[in-house]
């Protein structure tokens, strides 16, 4: 590959030119535009062609990090969380680097931290290649003689006579039409000497890393085996998980008998909202825990009966205090609402009860591909969840308990534009003055309603927060157009002016 990759570097190196010029009219002050997605199919075509020259076809299995990464780009332009925008770009990173290796590597045996340490060598040992596009760039020069030399020539000259003549052109069509001219006016002074630098960056970074990353791969340093671990004394493993596996068939029974069948009676002054918060953090370390316990035990310990049994009742311990944990963060949100990280924990904990499923699976199943499993299932709740929009049902089940007094205004007011088809008809009924966000001053109201500021965070009556809400939408919306068009952005103007 590594010879074929400098054979075809004529072809290969200016798609990865144009990839770069594609990549900084899309994200260049752009992180969730309409133009994301299309960033992320670029990216696929781009690496696709690079295979395909390099004689490399797509393996079966590929098509779902496809879309899965093509479903992540959709919905980053699909919403105004910051946090999903984050994850959903790290989710696409590691789905496009996994796809990679699966092209050039035999990953069918490979675990969870054979990919992962993979993909960290890969991204270190790439660095040794950036050099490469101006070496495999010379050697391809010299291989094909003078006729490039001219045609590079040529096209510097055209650009040396053509750029002025535009220039001159352009100040010749602005002069006869008022409308071209403020055209013209417009796209002119949004450029600045940092602008321009700050797009040349980005150019010429993704170029030679585009370009590096595959010579790379064609290098095939990554060692494609997994040595098999297994060596260990399970008698260890036995007394160890056995210990733990006593004391955990002793705490479901409590669970089963008390928090699910209702029987249990609660210590004094303690109320079931007190109870369930005091203990919900707690039961989900041990489950994590034990998570990590069981497949220790399966990747580093000779394969015993006694072994499997015990770690079986393990996990379906470990599956009662997931549902322990899961009914105690519902009676907490019945009483306290619901907050971004009780949405998230209520995930996690769909999330590992998933994997667990798998891993009782990888116990009795030798061949079981556990971590294309747990790949799938990460992907598929995580998809589910960017596209749920959390801040929406945050503010719709808020809004709801409004007139329980208990609701906290200063953190509605954080929510992303994903709120606001509740947030505005919402504001709309309490006589909110919807001139402040067309005024571009709702900043100035929202400090007219602040009670007060500890740490830097300010703390809103029921009248002010949406001001600050306001204010926070006007700021993402600044760079607002079609390139940076983003659904949940319009929506919210929608809303806007549909109420206002």
């Amino acid at each position: 590959e590594t010879a074929r990759l400098k054979q075809n570097f004529g072809s290969i190196a200016p798609w990865a030119l144009v990839y770069s010029i594609f990549y900084a009219f899309c994200m260049y002050r752009n992180g969730s535009g309409i133009t994301f997605p299309f960033f992320v199919a670029g990216s696929l075509l781009f690496f696709g062609f690079s295979l395909s020259k390099l004689g490399i076809t797509l393996k079966k299995g590929s098509c779902f990090y496809i879309a899965a990464m093509m479903l992540l780009g959709v919905s980053t332009f699909c919403t105004d969380d910051g946090f999903l925008i984050f994850f959903n770009k790290l989710g696409i990173f590691l789905l496009l680097m996994s796809l990679l290796l699966k092209q050039f590597y035999n990953t069918s045996g490979w675990t969870t931290g054979k990919y992962l340490a993979s993909i960290c060598t890969l991204v270190f040992t790439g660095m040794r290649e950036l050099g490469r596009p101006v070496s495999d760039g010379s050697a391809w020069q010299q291989e094909k003689g003078k006729k490039t030399d001219k045609r590079i020539w040529y096209f510097a000259a055209g650009l040396l006579v053509g750029i002025p003549m535009l220039l001159v052109v352009l100040l010749l069509l602005a002069s006869a039409d008022v409308l071209f001219r403020q055209m013209a006016e417009g796209l002119l002074g949004s450029i600045r000497l940092g602008g321009i630098f700050n797009i040349f960056l980005r150019i010429t970074v993704l170029f030679f890393c585009s370009y590096a990353l595959i010579a790379c791969l064609c290098r095939r340093r990554l060692r494609e085996e997994v040595p098999d671990r297994r060596k260990g004394e399970p008698v260890t493993a036995i007394t160890v998980t056995g210990l733990l596996t006593f004391l955990y068939l002793v705490f479901s029974g409590i669970q089963i008998g008390g928090l699910f069948l209702g029987r249990m009676q609660l210590p004094e002054g303690y109320t079931y909202a007190m109870y369930a918060r005091e203990g919900f953090f707690q039961l989900l370390a041990v489950s994590m825990l034990n998570l990590v316990i069981v497949q220790v035990c399966l990747a580093y310990f000779r394969e015993n009966r006694v072994l499997k049994v015990i770690l079986t009742v393990m996990s379906l311990c470990t599956f009662v205090m997931i549902a322990s944990s899961g009914y105690r963060m519902i009676l907490y949100i019945r009483c306290y609402s619901l907050t971004y990280l009780r949405i998230l924990v209520l995930w996690g904990l769909v999330l590992l009860a998933l994997l667990f499923a798998g891993v009782v699976a990888g116990i009795f199943r030798k061949r079981f591909p556990l971590f294309r499993y747990q790949c799938a299932v990460v992907a598929v709740l995580y998809i589910a969840l960017s596209f749920a929009h959390p801040d929406y049902w945050i503010a719709k089940m808020n809004v709801a308990d409004f007139h329980s007094g208990e609701t906290d205004y200063g953190y509605l007011g954080t929510l992303s534009a994903d709120a606001a088809p509740v947030l505005i008809p919402w504001m709309e009924k309490e006589g909110y003055r919807f001139e402040a966000f067309y005024a571009e001053n709702a900043v100035g109201y929202a400090l007219d309603h602040c009670v007060g500021k500890e740490g830097g965070s300010f703390f809103y009556e029921r009248e002010g927060f949406g001001y600050s809400w306001m204010g926070k939408l006007q700021m993402s919306m600044e760079n607002f157009g079609i390139r940076t068009y983003n659904v949940s952005r319009y929506l919210a103007w929608k809303y806007f002016h549909l109420y206002g």
